[in-house]
């Protein structure tokens, strides 16, 4: 079963040309239907591999939302910490009278108030600052009006609870008592 030189076309001597039939009407047309049906399936091949990349990219936004927003709920759970420990040391600073050992208490609570918000500092935590400010209510919580002739009208005068973001979201807003034009004094 050897083959001779005749048999196999080699580089020096190239094959000869196939003798090419003319195709018919429906030879034709049964072509270029396949060949629709290639664009078809190429076209097709293009718009999954563009979803496929699109895919991709949401998903690995969404992973660094995730990641973002991964401390939200504990963030949110710790924020009434937050507060108690600022009201005790507003209350030991308000009783002053009980000589060192509220000096300590003082000093404790402050420590570990200062400690609990460079923790939450570093996840991301901001808090927002409010008074005389214009009220807005993406960031406020407005519970009353108050007549004031030093603060704008339409501005914060004063805040009774801290607002807060973490990162670029409200976490909770600050709960305000806006100031109003006062009302004019007919004699």
């Amino acid at each position: 079963m050897s083959k001779t030189k005749d048999e196999t076309p080699t580089p020096e001597t190239p094959a000869a040309p196939a003798e090419t039939t003319p195709l018919t009407d429906e030879q034709l047309a049964e072509l270029k239907a396949k060949a629709a049906k290639a664009d078809e399936h190429w076209e097709r091949l293009l718009r999954t591999v563009a979803d496929f990349d699109n895919f991709k990219k949401r998903a690995a936004r969404e992973k660094i939302e995730a990641a973002h927003h991964a401390n939200f709920s504990l963030v949110h759970k710790l924020l009434p910490v937050l507060d108690n420990f600022e009201m005790a040391l507003n209350a030991a600073q308000k009783n002053v009278q009980g000589g060192d050992q509220l000096a300590s208490f003082q000093s404790g609570v402050a420590m570990i108030l200062q400690q609990l918000r460079s923790v939450l500092t570093e996840t991301g935590l901001e808090e927002i600052d409010s008074t005389g400010k214009p009220f807005d209510p993406n960031f406020h919580e407005a519970v009353s009006e108050q007549e004031s002739a030093e603060t704008a009208e339409g501005n914060v005068l004063q805040q009774l609870r801290k607002g807060y973001k973490l990162k670029d979201r409200l976490l909770r807003p600050a709960t305000v008592i806006v100031a109003k034009k006062p009302a004019d004094k007919a004699d």
